[in-house]
């Protein structure tokens, strides 16, 4: 059996980042690194939970939102899926996820899709975690100018 493209790339060459996991005709998968992989830092169910709840509101109500097919958590607990049609450039991806992280942060708002009717676990939310993530995945992305690909992860 082969394995997915995921299993491909070597984890240990991982960290903190934006890259591209896949690309499937016209659609693009990009893997959102909050944390480093098989370090002790993983982001808690709470703070997961409540980042798909911000992000994705935010990127489906972005200049973007035609484009956006997925957001949500990677079952590792490191980071998320944003997967997009391919027709963004990656300099508008990543302009685009800034935003989105810098939105929830500046958000003072309810959670988007905090209530029962809404939400299949509305009282696993909270706010403030979801922006101390938020903020530290943006200073770790902020220096970066261009997103990386695992092929060349791999090359490394």
């Amino acid at each position: 059996m082969r394995k997915i493209k995921s299993f491909q790339v070597d984890h240990r060459k991982l960290d903190r980042g934006i890259y591209i996991s896949r690309i499937d005709s016209d659609i693009i998968t990009y893997d959102m690194r909050f944390c480093k992989p098989n370090s002790s830092e993983v982001l808690d169910n709470i703070t997961m939970h409540t980042i798909e709840h911000m992000l994705a509101t935010f990127a489906r109500n972005s200049d973007i939102s035609s484009e956006v097919i997925y957001f949500g958590p990677m079952g590792c607990q490191t980071g998320f899926y944003f997967i997009v049609r391919d027709v963004i450039s990656k300099d508008k991806i990543l302009k685009t996820i800034r935003t989105m992280l810098q939105n929830t942060i500046e958000h003072n708002g309810e959670v988007f899709g905090a209530s029962e009717i809404e939400c299949g676990n509305y009282k696993t939310l909270n706010l403030d975690k979801a922006k101390q993530a938020c903020r530290e995945y943006l200073d770790a992305i902020n220096d970066m100018n261009e997103i990386i690909d695992y092929d060349e992860v791999n090359r490394r």
